[in-house]
């Protein structure tokens, strides 16, 4: 590793973490001892929490904490965090932030912050795992006799369908994504759905709800006009899966948050009340 006597002052020794999964991907790779800062909604690994000072939210941080830190690397996410590191920069600190939004992304983050910090071998091992684990997964897809249509809810008002990793993760699961199309959106605001009825008509056989660190209320979608007859609600097939498991950009996404997908898909493929529904639903009867 890079903290012993040969490597030292080759490596950041003195890092920030703005996201969790920056801190997830350290820890991983026993960098841990490096972190002296991280973001208030940083879940994983739950000891961060103990072990380590809160100096951010997602949109704003404690600019004065971070440089009293004294860090040497300070690691961000996405256009949403460009404020906070261009004034991290005029106050003369080195930042590095991530914009990838798939699940190659995701893999090549974890191997580009391996590098930062001298930990490529154990990057590596870490992404031929992840690889090893989405692999399994597609091959068991390949294996089952239907695919769920599936609505990934991020948002409630306005409703905002899944990011582009998580498409990725329902196909890799074995579903399909009903509003694929809108996924590649960077932006939230690109993936809004302005009507209602739009999800009522892509008929989602399941749904998944990740109201973005916001407490996902499923008996609120029943309450939406004419969705009482979506089929993932009319079989009870509505699941959670909490954004600190597949909102975050990092390795959480590709373990958690794709086993709770194809548990939920399992479930699914092995209810009776789906396969007559299903067949109802061929025969043109309501």
């Amino acid at each position: 590793m890079a903290s012993d006597a040969s490597t030292a002052g080759r490596y950041p020794s003195r890092i920030v973490c703005l996201t969790e999964e920056s801190t997830e991907t350290l820890y991983l790779l026993g960098a841990e001892e490096r972190i002296v800062g991280i973001s208030g909604y940083t879940l994983r690994p739950a000891r961060a929490r103990l072990e380590k000072p809160r100096v951010s939210a997602f949109t704003s941080a404690k600019i004065d904490k971070i440089v009293a830190l004294q860090p040497d690397l300070v690691l961000g996410f996405s256009d949403l965090q460009a404020d906070i590191a261009a004034e991290l920069i005029r106050r003369g600190l080195a930042v590095h932030v991530f914009n990838h939004r798939t699940v190659a992304g995701i893999l090549q983050m974890i191997c580009v912050l391996g590098a930062l910090v001298g930990a490529s071998d154990r990057a590596q091992a870490l992404v031929r795992d992840l690889e090893a684990k989405i692999a399994a997964a597609r091959e068991e897809a390949l294996a089952a006799s239907r695919r769920p249509r599936v609505y990934f809810e991020e948002w409630d008002e306005p409703m905002i369908c899944g990011i582009a990793w998580v498409s990725e993760l329902i196909a890799i699961a074995g579903g399909v994504d009903c509003f694929a199309d809108l996924a590649g959106g960077a932006l939230a605001k690109a993936r809004i759905i302005a009507d209602a009825q739009e999800v009522v008509r892509r008929r989602p056989d399941v749904i998944i709800g990740s109201w973005c660190g916001k407490k996902f209320r499923p008996q609120r979608l029943s309450q939406r006009p004419g969705w009482a007859e979506v089929p993932a609600l009319r079989c009870g097939h509505v699941y959670e899966i909490k954004s600190c498991d597949v909102l975050q950009p990092g390795p959480a996404a590709l373990t958690d948050g794709l086993r709770q997908m194809q548990e939920i898909f399992r479930r699914w493929s092995s209810d009776p009340a789906v396969e007559r529904s299903t067949s109802r639903s061929e025969h043109g009867q309501a």
